[in-house]
């Protein structure tokens, strides 16, 4: 499947805005910074309601700007703070922003997945884009602002944290929302209802293809969050589709990767799954 980051774009038209890569925060010249801004949202249950929490954190003026709501998923809430960052430099007329974001998602729609929703009419084979409103408002206003977008790695040992993944540690705890113990285990129940979507959706694609698919879409799903879903979806104890099949007719075949290089250079494990029995070869 082609997806938009594995693609060559080529000229895009005059009036389409692609953000650049920005540099690592340390490299910012001292009077660029001010210009900086970290991004990150999160959404958890509270009660009966899903609620979302958009962050921005500003190194230069130690402040933080948040707004919350009723929320969709934490991707909803990492694409609102996008919005409210760029509401910021419009307001204050900034000659450039400088964006750091821990979501691969976010950043890779600002590189270059907005052109090509743009000249889809946010859509994908059809069907609108996830968020595609929220999408267009940030398209609206990128028009408007120099962008520059930069990728930042979360939970990097203290031991290597630089500067910059110490200003993402400070954004990502502004997004904590207050919430009952009872209540922790619903992100994790919402990935998993996300991801059951995305695979039924798609056509029960197997977990790489799904992860590629809901990608495309703007989608951020965890490789951990599918392979649960793919694993109890096709499990043929629970689904009876076999029984009409005599053993070692029929056999579900998948592999588990990437994973550590061997010294072989292997990196992904073949598995093979007996469908009349469940037994894994």
């Amino acid at each position: 499947m082609d997806w938009p980051e594995g693609r060559d774009f080529g000229a895009l038209p005059e009036e389409v805005a692609r953000a650049q890569e920005a540099p690592p925060y340390n490299e910012l010249p001292e009077d660029e910074r001010r210009y900086a801004l970290f991004t990150d949202g999160s959404c958890h249950v509270v009660g009966n309601h899903w609620k979302g929490k958009a962050a921005l954190w500003s190194p230069t003026r130690q402040v933080i700007e948040a707004t919350e709501g009723e929320g969709e998923s934490s991707q909803f809430a990492e694409v609102k703070a996008i919005q409210l960052a760029l509401k910021i430099a419009e307001r204050e007329k900034w000659p450039v922003l400088y964006l750091y974001t821990d979501s691969w998602m976010v950043a890779n729609a600002l590189w270059g997945w907005l052109q090509e929703w743009k000249k889809t009419n946010w859509q994908r084979r059809g069907k609108p884009i996830w968020a595609a409103a929220l999408w267009q408002d940030i398209a609206a206003r990128v028009e408007n602002v120099a962008l520059k977008v930069r990728h930042v790695d979360a939970h990097v040992p203290k031991s290597r944290a630089t500067e910059e993944h110490q200003n993402n540690e400070q954004v990502d705890k502004a997004t904590k929302i207050e919430i009952a113990q009872l209540d922790l285990d619903w992100e994790r129940k919402g990935e998993l209802f996300v991801a059951r979507w995305a695979h039924e959706t798609s056509g029960h694609l197997g977990r790489d293809a799904t992860y590629r698919w809901a990608r495309d879409r703007g989608v951020d799903l965890t490789m951990e969050a599918i392979s649960q879903v793919t694993h109890e979806l096709k499990s043929p104890w629970n689904r009876g589709r076999w029984l009409s099949f005599q053993y070692g007719e029929a056999w579900q075949i998948d592999y588990i990767g990437p994973l550590p290089r061997t010294r072989q250079g292997k990196r992904y494990i073949l598995t093979m799954v007996e469908a009349t029995t469940g037994l894994l070869y």
